[in-house]
């Protein structure tokens, strides 16, 4: 189901991403004192950081901030997924976070390329549109983002530049 890279993220070019194919980052799991933590000091909302409010509120108990969850998956789309000679990231096209990460909630991230093609004007890399999906420990979508990411080529005097 899931793809597997025949090389570690060291030695990972542009041209060992597969469009299509999907590969399982890993997992964390969010506990309620590492949401208030990171809240208290980046997204301080009540429904992040105080357990009595949050517990009034809208979603009945405290729940992550979702900037919490895209540092989080973050950390493991560069341990794994991208290659550590890549370059800077334009930016990202999508985020949403349908459902809230809540106290004690495992997540899986999911990187599917979307589409790789090399760049018109420097033939040293590629752009990759990756969907990023981030599923709870049932199977649901707490949060997707389409980030698109700049990677070196293996051999860019072999490119043919348009």
């Amino acid at each position: 189901m899931f793809e597997v890279f025949s090389t570690p993220p060291t030695d990972r070019f542009f041209e060992d991403y597969t469009v299509g194919g999907t590969y399982e980052l890993g997992t964390f799991t969010m506990t309620g004192d590492e949401i208030v933590a990171f809240a208290s000091q980046y997204d301080p909302q009540m429904m992040h950081v105080d357990r009595a409010l949050a517990a009034k509120g809208p979603f009945g108990e405290l729940i992550a901030s979702g900037w919490h969850t895209v540092g989080l998956t973050m950390r493991l789309l560069v341990g794994g997924f991208l290659p550590h000679n890549g370059l800077a990231a334009p930016g990202i096209d999508e985020l949403r976070w349908p459902r809230p990460v809540r106290p004690g909630d495992t997540l899986t991230v999911h990187a599917t390329v979307r589409e790789a093609r090399r760049s018109r004007t420097k033939p040293d890399r590629g752009l990759l549109h990756i969907l990023l999906e981030v599923l709870n420990q049932n199977g649901e979508l707490v949060m997707s983002l389409k980030p698109v990411n700049l990677v070196r080529t293996r051999n860019p005097e072999a490119a043919t530049v348009d």
